[in-house]
């Protein structure tokens, strides 16, 4: 379920996580169990104050209706009390809300879907302006890299970094297994049936890469050839973003001031000490 208000001049969307089936629930049931709306409702508040981008909760609401879970995906499949969240957030449009449309071929939805995307929360691009898609490009790459940055700063791992659960607007939504790291370790992975690792912290950065490059291809039939060329180097340059955002904020945390040239190799010591034993 999906609303829209104003609040000081500012849009935002409201959402309803568990209040049951809809057109996109697949295979689902629509529905969420307590433990997991508590945890959203309060890891999305503490994200926020911890000054990263985030969706945020309103309210929670208990259900009395029944919901049946496989906690640890191990076949021991329980009955929990639901429970229903009410999140917002200035945009729900995700890198899959592209990607869908241009994998089933509907360029013409997918340039309007952008063009509604670009002049309701990129107003720093001309809705027509011939390069519109390739600043919105830049803009979501850069702003991704800073992201993953910030969790990285304060060791948040979310779980699940699939295109569906990566916001346009680089802000952290769909808060699923995520996890906390107690003590630094790359291979941290807080999702139970993530066997293969894929989303383990350390691997973050790389996944992001992934996903850019999946709108960059979801992209390209709107763009001409030098705009391609051009994309394809900006997404070149993620890497160098993020690792750059990555070494601000890990100096920050050093109360480390100008630049050194031992300023990485002291962070990069800093990790490995604090790896677990």
């Amino acid at each position: 379920i999906l609303m829209v208000f104003f609040r000081h001049g500012e849009r935002w969307e409201l959402q309803l996580k568990g209040s049951g089936k809809t057109p996109y629930s697949r295979n689902g049931d629509g529905r969420a169990v307590l433990r997991s709306s508590v945890r959203e409702f309060l890891c999305s508040e503490a994200m926020h104050y911890l000054g990263i981008p985030t969706s945020r909760a309103a309210s929670l609401v208990v259900s009395d209706d029944d919901v049946w879970r496989d906690q640890f995906y191990n076949g021991n499949i329980k009955k929990e009390r639901g429970a229903i969240v009410l999140r917002l957030a200035k945009s729900w449009f995700r890198i899959g809300s592209i990607e869908i449309l241009a994998h089933s071929g509907e360029l013409d939805l997918q340039r309007k879907l952008l063009d509604f995307i670009i002049q309701e929360h990129f107003p720093s691009i001309a809705v027509n302006d011939s390069n519109r898609y390739l600043e919105f490009f830049s803009t979501v790459v850069s702003e991704t890299a800073n992201l993953i940055a910030l969790w990285m700063s304060v060791g948040f791992a979310h779980g699940v970094c699939n295109t569906d659960n990566f916001s346009l607007l680089s802000i952290t939504i769909d808060y699923g297994p995520f996890g906390f790291m107690d003590s630094y370790d790359p291979n941290f992975v807080p999702n139970t049936s993530d066997d293969e690792r894929r989303y383990k912290i350390g691997n973050q950065a790389n996944v992001g890469l992934f996903n850019l490059s999946k709108l960059l291809q979801a992209l390209k039939p709107l763009l001409d050839p030098r705009q391609k060329q051009l994309a394809s180097q900006i997404l070149e340059g993620y890497g160098e973003r993020y690792y750059s955002r990555f070494t601000e904020l890990f100096k920050e945390k050093l109360g480390l001031l100008g630049e050194n040239e031992n300023d990485n190799y002291l962070i990069a010591v800093l990790l490995k000490v604090s790896l677990p034993c």
